[in-house]
């Protein structure tokens, strides 16, 4: 059993693209195992992400019409 790695793209489809020069090298017509593997996001990106949701979520908190002041003069 020969083995590949190599980059690859899931497209807006849902598709996973391989590399044309990988494409090449593979065999037709046979049956291919596939392991993927994806980079997952380190806790401290995703603290950082919900620090800047929460920080939204709070701003826009004050910019509803219900909530401004208007001066009367």
């Amino acid at each position: 059993m020969k083995a590949y790695e190599f980059p690859a793209v899931v497209n807006a489809e849902g598709k996973i693209v391989l590399p044309d020069t990988v494409l090449q090298h593979l065999p037709q017509n046979q049956h291919l195992k596939v392991i993927i593997m994806f980079n997952e996001p380190s806790q401290e990106e995703i603290d950082d992400q919900a620090w800047h949701r929460l920080a939204a979520e709070q701003l826009l908190k004050g910019y509803s019409d219900s909530d401004a002041i208007y001066d009367t003069i």
